[in-house]
C-alpha cells in the first residue's frame, strides 16, 4: 500500500514539475494521433457525406463493410502497416517502419472507418431532410456534399473527436509499427506498458493521468456538443 501511494505522490510531482520526459511523450502522442485525425477526417468525412448521398448498386454493402471495419483489431492493422513498409514489403524503400509517420499511418486506418460510419449516419439523415430542396435547386453532388459538410458540422465534430479517443489510446497498432523507440516513437500508451513492465509505477501512474485527462477533455467536449446539438444552439 505504501508502495502504490508512493507512486502516486511521485506520478504527481513529475506531472506538476512538467516532467521533460512526460512531456515529450505527451506531445509525441498528440502529434501524432492529431495528424491522424486530420488525414482521417479529410478522407473519412467526404466519404460519408458521399455515401449518404449516393445510390448505387452495392450501397448496402459498401456500408455494411464500413461499419465491420470499425471493429478491425488494431493489431491486424499493425501487422499489415508492418507488412507493407517492412525492408521486403512493396513501401520497404520509403524507410517509415519505426517512424512517427508508420504510427499515423495505422491509426488513420484504424479511425476512417469509425469517423466515416458515424458521418454517414448523421448525413443520411440530414439528407432525408434536404433531398427535395436541393434536387429541386439542381445542385451538383459536390454542392450537396458541402451542403451537409457544413450543416451537419456539429456532428461531424462530434464524429472527428470520436476518432481521437480512439486513436490516443491505441496501444497494439503502432506498438507494432513504431516499436516503442525512446525519443522517437514512444507515445503515452506504449510508454504506460513499458514502464508498468519495468516497475517504474511513478510514470506510468504519470501518463496514465495524461491519458485519463485527455479521455475525460475528449469526452466531455463529446456531450457538450451532443447537448448543444438537441437544444439546437450553436
Amino acid at each position: 500500500m505504501n508502495e502504490i501511494w508512493a507512486g502516486l505522490e511521485a506520478a504527481f510531482w513529475l506531472i506538476i514539475t512538467l516532467d521533460a520526459d512526460l512531456v515529450e511523450i505527451t506531445l509525441r502522442s498528440l502529434h501524432v494521433s492529431l495528424s491522424a485525425l486530420v488525414i482521417a477526417s479529410c478522407i473519412a468525412l467526404p466519404f460519408g457525406a458521399w455515401l449518404a448521398i449516393r445510390r448505387f448498386r452495392y450501397r448496402r454493402t459498401a456500408i455494411a463493410v464500413l461499419n465491420a471495419l470499425m471493429g478491425l483489431p488494431p493489431v491486424v492493422v499493425g501487422l499489415i502497416v508492418y507488412l507493407l513498409l517492412s525492408r521486403s514489403g512493396p513501401f520497404g524503400v520509403m524507410g517509415l517502419l519505426f517512424t512517427p509517420s508508420a504510427m499515423i499511418i495505422a491509426q488513420v486506418i484504424i479511425i476512417t472507418p469509425l469517423i466515416a460510419s458515424i458521418t454517414h449516419q448523421a448525413m443520411r439523415e440530414l439528407w432525408s431532410e434536404y433531398h427535395d430542396l436541393l434536387i429541386s435547386l439542381n445542385t451538383t453532388r459536390r454542392q450537396r456534399i458541402v451542403t451537409l459538410i457544413w450543416d451537419g458540422r456539429r456532428a461531424l465534430l462530434t464524429a472527428a473527436l470520436a476518432g481521437f479517443g480512439r486513436a490516443i489510446g491505441e496501444v497494439g497498432a503502432i506498438m507494432i509499427v513504431g516499436g516503442n523507440i525512446d525519443h522517437a516513437t514512444r507515445v503515452l500508451t506504449t510508454a504506460i506498458a513499458l514502464e508498468t513492465g519495468k516497475g517504474d509505477f511513478a510514470l506510468a501512474l504519470g501518463l496514465g493521468f495524461v491519458l485519463i485527462a485527455l479521455a475525460l477533455a475528449v469526452n466531455f467536449m463529446i456531450h457538450a456538443l451532443s447537448r448543444t446539438e438537441r437544444e439546437g444552439t450553436w
